[in-house]
């Protein structure tokens, strides 16, 4: 589980936590490890930095993964997009991906997911469909949204 935000311990990493949860319960599988990309600070620019190079480690690792961003710019965040570059050509070949979006509007959220879905694709994962993109004001409900999301996909 990956979250985006530059901030670690928000709502959407909270959003992401509880998808990533209740997937990995639908499924029978161990807890999902978390990457909160914002607690890298600057050592995600910096070439060698250990908590960068386990967190692609764990990205290499995983079989499915849950990326989850709030939208900045109409987009996913400069952070996330810093992380998953350093990636390599078709790293995420044979994973699946959740792209999880939270924004202010329903049609801002549906945008910046297309475009997490586009990044994630061009990584080579098998991106689930339906994304999940969460209005702002509906994070309140965060273990209700990851409950039915995680009971509706076909896994």
């Amino acid at each position: 589980m990956v979250s985006g935000n530059p901030r670690a311990g928000s709502r959407t990493s909270a959003l992401a936590i509880a998808v990533g949860e209740a997937i990995a319960t639908r499924l029978g599988a161990p807890a999902p490890t978390v990457i909160e990309v914002g607690e890298f600070g600057a050592g995600l620019l910096t070439k060698g930095d250990e908590p960068t190079a386990a967190a692609v480690a764990a990205l290499n690792a995983a079989d499915l993964l849950v990326v989850a961003t709030p939208t900045y710019k109409g987009s996913y965040t400069g952070v996330l997009k810093v992380l998953l570059d350093q990636l390599q050509n078709q790293a995420l070949a044979g994973k699946r991906a959740v792209p999880v979006v939270t924004a202010g509007v329903a049609p801002q959220a549906t945008a910046a997911e297309a475009l997490l879905r586009q990044l994630l694709t061009e990584l080579g994962a098998t991106v689930i469909q339906p994304g999940l993109p969460v209005v702002e004001a509906d994070l309140p409900e965060t273990a209700a949204i990851a409950q039915k999301y995680a009971a509706a996909v076909d896994w």
